[in-house]
């Protein structure tokens, strides 16, 4: 039999629930050791297992005599206890004859109650303090993996709230036209609103003034877009963008009287098309 195992988990508890399950035992059976400790990483990369070394505990020889006793018998006694312990029952619940049971239609329609829906308790509307602190919590932890001091200013508008980073050297969270702060755009909102159902408080993540640059670019591009759709009478499909991105663009277009937005795609790839519209 096996005394000493080496197992790994994603934390102690799981590497010891794997190392009980291969050896056959209970946890009070053994004592281990940890090798090493669990890691989470950043966002999910990197990440280490929890790894230990798991030791069968002796067995004193006046328990082994017990555990060792002649068993050829109990087979039969645990058979002849559940025969006696469910022929009751199955004498209980003996099915009645098919036409004595009632059918759903034999219910008159005025007897179903209605007052269950009338009084459901309502949905309570989200917490917005507590969204926004879910999202800041989470960007501190972001910030603290990657060793950058940070500050958070929550700055609220019609539709959404925008999240002001502000520090040394945050330029490499732009990234490529924005992408890398929208890709932690996007996780915060995932995180922050996990638990708010249907109802969602959208977030802007902004850093150095960008969302306001990149704004300028986006309504020349827009108006760029629009010629070449009217000139060439096809559909222009821009790049890939995110929420607030796309608004920009609907924004600049929307009273263009010869072309015409829509959407398409799903999010975190929803893009625009431009469409030059029909001459009457």
């Amino acid at each position: 039999m096996i005394k000493m195992i080496e197992t790994t988990g994603k934390t102690v508890e799981d590497a010891l629930s794997a190392a009980l399950e291969k050896l056959g035992v209970a946890a009070e059976d053994v004592e281990y050791e940890i090798l090493e400790k669990p890691s989470k990483g950043f966002l999910g990369f990197g990440a280490k297992p929890a790894k230990i070394q798991v030791k069968l505990k002796e067995i004193p020889a006046e328990v082994k005599t017990e555990i060792q006793e002649p068993v050829a018998n109990i087979e039969a006694h645990v058979e002849e206890n559940i025969a006696e312990k469910i022929e009751p029952v199955l004498e209980e619940t003996k099915t009645e004859p098919a036409e004595e049971i009632k059918t759903v239609e034999e219910i008159p329609p005025a007897e179903v109650e209605t007052s269950e829906i009338e009084t459901a308790e309502e949905i309570p509307p989200v917490d917005k303090e507590e969204v926004i602190a879910r999202a800041k919590s989470f960007l501190a932890e972001v910030f603290a993996a990657m060793q950058i001091e940070i500050t958070v200013t929550a700055v609220e508008n019609d539709s959404e709230i925008v999240l002001d980073l502000a520090g040394k050297n945050l330029g490499v969270l732009i990234g490529k036209h924005g992408q890398t702060l929208d890709a932690l755009q996007y996780l915060t909102n995932l995180t922050a609103n996990v638990y708010n159902g249907a109802e969602k408080i959208y977030f802007v993540l902004d850093v150095e003034n960008y969302r306001n640059r990149r704004a300028a670019a986006l309504t020349k591009l827009a108006k760029s877009v629009a010629e070449r759709a009217i000139r060439t009478r096809q559909d222009v499909k821009l790049e890939p963008m995110s929420r607030t991105e796309r608004k920009v663009i609907h924004t600049a277009l929307q009273n263009n009287p010869k072309v015409e937005t829509h959407s398409a795609g799903e999010d975190p790839h929803r893009y625009i098309i431009v469409s030059p519209k029909k001459i009457s």
